[in-house]
């Protein structure tokens, strides 16, 4: 069967997928969130930048391991 788009991306939407990469995340985004920014946080200098910051520190390791998923479908 041909690979397309659609079929590899609902390949990161199965259960035990989201599982494994939202763990990825959850931890990664965790540890970069308390070593980059938990001064800020700590100080209270909580502003709307901090929070895209702190977002984006769990969407990227959610993001790169989706992407590694994807390269382990074409093997």
């Amino acid at each position: 069967m041909k690979s397309t788009p659609w079929l590899d991306f609902r390949v990161c939407l199965e259960a035990e997928h989201l599982q494994r990469t939202g763990l990825i995340s959850l931890v990664v985004g965790t540890w970069l969130t308390l070593f980059n920014l938990g001064d800020l946080i700590l100080l209270g200098d909580v502003d709307s930048w901090l929070f895209l910051k702190i977002f984006l520190n769990y969407i990227t390791p959610f993001i790169v391991a989706n992407a590694g998923l994807l390269s382990r479908q074409d093997a």
